[in-house]
């Protein structure tokens, strides 16, 4: 039967539009991403912490790179902190079992260059899938010490909406409500539950902290999918972390890298407000605590501190992060806590990055003795007598109320039982993939850390007498 003009071009028409999709599709498969619902990948669903933070199951993560997509991280990496890909092997950052290494800078500004390139990456999760997710490797210290010993196990970061502006159809693009999420591989810590417990023992005493959880890690580098282990997932602050905790989502948002000696405005890196120059906040933070009137005139000085900044809160950080030691932070390294500026509670102090917490390595005493004046938060603290007895308070109340051997040993025992099936159990952390010696040093991490917690107590009771 003959086709009849009409027809044939019908047939034609619809012989290029399926060209046409298929086509789209191998240039943006999210064109035809069937998993998209406004729940999972849109910025209208709502943070949902029950799904991306559980805190009683290991959700697991799926990283698709392609080689190019590798080569071109180990170049970027190569050109931006002169290390090549496993060019350190044998080399390890920390001590035996895990244990960090003393470090610091005594007060100078760090400077780590600029953070590595994106890399567009699926990313699958719950069964969905997210394309053209940024990728990025994150860190200083611990990427260094990873990335020049050969190991797999990176810490990273992804950003939903990356690349919106390259695809459209990823516009605002979400993990049920996250924008971006850092992860961090525990390469110093043997036990792989420091980040999650500290952020845990932080909120539980009062300071906003952000949420964590445990995630299996799946990357694919380019030669099919490898098991890269137990990662801990942490929320940044400047999404949705103030304004579920702090209340609110306003005010500046602040990323230091400052001792605050003086004031610069290349030290504090807004993380919101980007298009409104204005730093005043923190430069009347930093004008006031250094006034002259300290010394002076006690109470007008720490009357006018309190205007900028909310010390109370301060404090209550100091007292818990002194007696649980987080050396990695302010004291020792000129960064590791964000500043939120709060309408009515001030600059208020967020802690970040407690990989290293709970260990021996306290660069800060308990009594706040020997704190050097390239630190006056620090110093000024332990010189007014007014600061300085509302912060043995906090210690006491924090030694006695929330870290106790019987709070503490059940929250360790939790995540470590939690987390042992996927490090030594059915599933297996192995080298190049994992960042442990071996299954010894996991093993033996657990009755450390509690001892950890007994030395502690036993330390704030002779400070205290």
């Amino acid at each position: 039967m003959k086709i009849t003009l009409p027809k044939a071009l019908a047939v034609a028409l619809l012989c290029v539009v399926a060209a046409c999709k298929d086509k789209l599709t191998e240039i943006d498969p999210t064109a035809a991403n069937n998993d998209w619902t406004t729940e999972s990948h849109s910025n209208d669903g709502k943070h949902d912490y029950d799904v991306v933070f559980p805190q009683n199951k290991v959700n697991t993560l799926e990283i698709k790179l392609t080689a190019a997509d590798w080569t071109s991280i180990k170049t970027d990496m190569l050109a931006k902190k002169g290390i090549a890909f496993g060019s350190r092997a044998g080399q390890t950052g920390g001590q035996p079992g895990g244990q960090p290494m003393p470090g610091g800078n005594q007060g100078a500004v760090p400077s780590f260059g600029e953070d590595p390139e994106y890399v567009a990456t699926s990313v699958k999760f719950n069964g969905k899938t997210w394309n053209h997710v940024g990728f990025r490797l994150k860190g200083n210290s611990t990427l260094n010490t990873t990335w020049g010993a050969g190991s797999y196990k990176l810490p990273f970061r992804l950003k939903m909406d990356e690349y919106e502006d390259k695809y459209p159809d990823i516009k605002d693009q979400r993990l049920y409500g996250f924008k971006e999420l850092s992860m961090s591989p525990a390469a110093k810590d043997a036990s792989l539950i420091r980040e999650k417990v500290a952020s845990d023992i932080f909120r539980m005493a009062g300071i906003a902290a952000a949420q964590t959880a445990f995630y299996k890690v799946y990357i694919d580098f380019g030669e099919g999918p490898k098991y890269c282990g137990v990662y801990t997932m942490v929320e940044l602050p400047e999404d949705n972390f103030v304004k579920a905790q702090l209340g609110e989502e306003n005010g500046n948002i602040y990323k230091p890298e400052s001792t605050f000696a003086s004031f610069s405005q290349t030290q504090f890196e807004k993380k919101n407000n980007e298009e409104i120059a204005d730093w005043s906040d923190v430069q009347a933070f930093v004008q006031a605590l250094n006034a002259t009137t300290r010394t002076s005139n006690a109470a007008t000085w720490r009357t006018n501190l309190e205007k900028t900044f909310n010390m109370d809160h301060f404090l209550k950080w100091l007292a818990v992060n002194t007696t649980m030691v987080s050396w990695d932070t302010y004291g020792a390294m000129a960064h590791n806590y964000y500043l939120y500026n709060h309408s009515s509670k001030k600059l208020t102090w967020i802690p970040w990055d407690n990989n290293e917490a709970l260990t021996s390595n306290a660069r800060v005493q308990l009594s706040l003795a020997g704190v050097a004046n390239t630190w006056p938060l620090l110093q000024y603290v332990a010189a007014d007598p007014v600061y300085y007895a509302k912060y043995k308070t906090y210690v006491k109340d924090f030694n006695d109320n929330v870290f106790t051997t019987a709070k503490m040993n059940e929250l360790f025992d939790r995540y470590t039982n939690l987390i042992t099936p996927h490090v030594t159990g059915t599933e297996k952390e192995v080298a190049p993939y994992s960042n442990l010696a071996n299954a010894a040093a996991f093993t033996s991490a657990l009755p450390a850390l509690k001892q950890h917690v007994v030395s502690r107590n036993q330390a704030v009771v002779a400070f205290l007498k």
